[in-house]
Formats: C-alpha cells, sequence, structure tokens
C-alpha cells in the first residue's frame, strides 16, 4: 500500500471516529433546527444590509451602528440555541482530532518519531507579540 493509499485508509477510519459521527449528526440537528435557520437567514441579511451601506458614496453612521447592534443581537441568539452549542462543541472535538493527526504527520515529516509526536497547543509558534512569556 503506498502512501496515498494509507491516506485514504486514515480519511475512512477518521469517518468511523465518534467525534466525526458527533460533529455530523450536530450539522444534522442544525439543519432542521427551523428557528436556528430562520436566524441566520436574518443574520445574513443583516449583514447584507451593512456592506450594502458600506458601499454607499456617503455612509450613514447611525444606519451602520443600528445594522451593527441588530445583527449582534440575532448572533447572540443564534450562539444561545442548543443545537448551536451541540454543534459548536462537536466541532471543536473535531478540530482538536485534526490538529493533533496533521501535527503528528508534519512532525513524521520532520524527522520526529511518529510514535512519540503530538499536538502541543502550548507550543512556541515564534510570534512572540502575543505571547505571555517562554516556560
Amino acid at each position: 500500500m503506498d502512501i496515498i493509499e494509507q491516506a485514504r485508509e486514515l480519511g475512512k477510519t477518521i469517518q468511523q471516529d465518534e467525534r466525526y459521527l458527533k460533529m455530523q449528526i450536530a450539522i444534522q440537528k442544525a439543519d432542521e433546527d427551523k428557528e436556528l435557520q430562520d436566524l441566520i437567514g436574518q443574520y445574513n441579511l443583516k449583514r447584507m444590509s451593512i456592506q450594502n451601506e458600506m458601499q454607499q458614496p456617503k455612509q450613514d453612521e447611525d444606519k451602520l451602528k443600528g445594522y451593527q447592534m441588530s445583527m449582534n443581537a440575532v448572533y447572540e441568539a443564534i450562539m444561545k440555541k442548543p443545537s448551536m452549542i451541540e454543534y459548536n462543541h462537536a466541532r471543536g472535538d473535531l478540530e482538536l482530532l485534526m490538529r493533533r493527526v496533521n501535527a503528528i504527520l508534519e512532525q513524521s515529516a520532520n524527522g520526529g518519531n511518529p510514535e512519540t509526536v503530538d499536538y502541543d497547543e502550548h507550543a512556541c509558534g515564534g510570534n512572540c507579540s502575543a505571547c505571555a512569556g517562554c516556560h
């Protein structure tokens, strides 16, 4: 089996993982949540209103502030919906899995021991501007 075939097998294994399956269920629940979908539609319309106003030669700042406040309120309502909360948790779990898988592959390709390398969310990324100090 060549490396591409192994990658395809890994893809199949990921799709059988509990985190992937939970994500698919969360997507389906969010898609079927009519109230959530209505809120998302409202949010998108408000975002379009902001974009349209921003394209005007003379922007109405009060109108923009009103649109922004309205859009923020809809966003908060979206984020409080149980189906959105479930989706965000499932997405976070799947993203962590993928970061670990990618870190193992990347570090292995750079000479690391595939048996011991792993994702370290506290590893130094080289950008000191957001750092609280070295360990």
